[in-house]
């Protein structure tokens, strides 16, 4: 029998049963516990809900790597074509980790109502573009099939200009658009209104055939011709956290190679593109670590107060245990056991608090959130098993480490100490 464990369960169940300091010695400890997984677990899952949520908001816009003209890329203000064959495609889908590839293109307009107009850009989109991020994010309507052979005059914009030009699903809209010195009509229907509370790409961007748009640039777009010229190619790739490496596979395979009109191509991740936004959530990490570091001090402190607490009510005890022969390393053993015990007990009641929590926040969004300020609606909440588990274990390993030094103080306690003050 392990005689350290079987008397630290028995002075574990005496303070929950007896009426002495212990009883809340052992509560405040494992209160202390309690709450600082709950608030790390809660952390850790609202740091990486939105993260990620915000990550995939703008990949939905501009995907994990561009491949476009590099006159394009290295000027905001000028937009060459590059000729987007299918063998052009089919190179770049061949590129280990790359999942699709899908063509677009760019051009900048005006839409025009009867009271008022409003300057934004239309992304072009065919067949073989991915549109799972916009049609999940529609609120009104249905994501019309666009087409990059014809134009279907269907448009999807934003509920940011569905606002400002007071349009609705079905509304009719003429878009005019600069080129060669020309103004270039179009009448559009809205087909579809979404939101995705992005402001600097609500405000900016409306979807509509690839066709119109690369022929409004004055550009070819025709299989059959040869030529399918287009702003570019945006790929995806099957593991974000692998975007650097397919970038460079990308960069050995594309960079600086010519198509077939001479264009040369380039390449750029969605984190050159817009460094700002992954700047801003890569500093969302040092407020994680932040929060994890005071909560387990926390835990410690409320830890190593309640066992000292525990181990003065028990000096007689731990006197009389020496006195019948019993060594320091028992009299420590027996009182790590205990700590492990409440530490134990606090993690569980932690996990209850705080899985719960994010489980209601994930299925009721009860703590809602300004959209213009944080760019979601309600708190988003990604519950990461591995990471929950990896809490734990760092919570126990570092409370049982922390507990070793008041351990110690059971183990100079002496005997006849005790005895007189009997």
């Amino acid at each position: 029998m392990n005689l350290p464990f079987y008397i630290a369960r028995h002075l574990y169940a005496a303070g929950d049963n007896s009426h002495k300091v212990s009883k809340p010695a052992i509560r405040i400890a494992m209160l202390g516990i309690a709450l600082g997984v709950a608030v790390m677990i809660i952390s850790v899952s609202v740091v990486l809900g939105f993260k990620h949520t915000i990550r995939d908001k703008v990949v939905g816009f501009g995907s994990h790597i561009v491949v476009a003209n590099y006159m394009t890329l290295q000027t905001a203000d000028q937009t060459q074509p590059i000729n987007a064959t299918d063998s052009v495609v089919e190179v770049l889908k061949g590129i280990k980790g790359v999942r699709h590839v899908g063509r677009y293109s760019h051009k900048q307009g005006v839409l025009k109502t009867d009271k008022d107009f409003l300057g934004v850009i239309f992304k072009g989109i065919g067949e073989d573009f991915d549109t799972t991020f916009v049609a999940s994010s529609i609120v009104q309507g249905a994501m019309p099939s666009l087409s990059q052979s014809k134009n279907t005059r269907k448009m999807v914009v934003s509920k940011a200009i569905a606002q400002k030009l007071h349009l609705k699903v079905g509304s009719k809209v003429y878009a005019y658009f600069l080129g060669d010195g020309d103004v270039k009509t179009r009448l559009f229907e809205v087909a579809a209104i979404y939101q995705t509370n992005l402001t600097k790409y609500d405000d900016a961007y409306c979807f509509v055939d690839l066709y119109t748009v690369s022929r409004l640039n004055g550009w070819t777009c025709d299989k059959a011709e040869g030529k399918v010229e287009v702003t570019g190619c945006e790929l995806l790739v099957n593991d974000f956290d692998s975007i650097d490496v397919v970038e460079d596979r990308i960069i050995d395979h594309v960079n600086k190679t010519l198509d077939d009109e001479g264009h040369t191509l380039s390449s750029l991740t969605i984190k050159e593109m817009s460094p700002q936004i992954f700047s801003w959530l890569d500093l969302l990490d040092l407020n994680v670590w932040i929060i994890l570091a005071l909560m387990v001090c926390v835990a410690g402190v409320t830890m190593i107060s309640g066992l000292l607490i525990i181990i003065l009510e028990r000096t007689s005890m731990i006197g009389l245990m020496k006195a019948m022969g019993a060594r320091n390393t028992l009299i420590r053993k027996t009182f790590r056991w205990l700590a492990l015990f409440i530490v134990l007990k606090g993690i569980v009641i932690g996990n209850i608090i705080g899985i719960g929590l994010c489980l209601l926040q994930q299925h009721t969004g009860i703590v809602k959130l300004d959209a213009e300020t944080y760019y979601v609606a309600e708190a988003p909440i990604e519950l990461s098993w591995t990471v929950i588990l990896l809490l734990n274990v760092a919570t126990l390993i570092i409370s049982i480490v922390a507990l070793v030094l008041p351990s110690f103080f059971a183990s100079m306690v002496k005997p006849a100490q005790t005895m007189r003050v009997e």
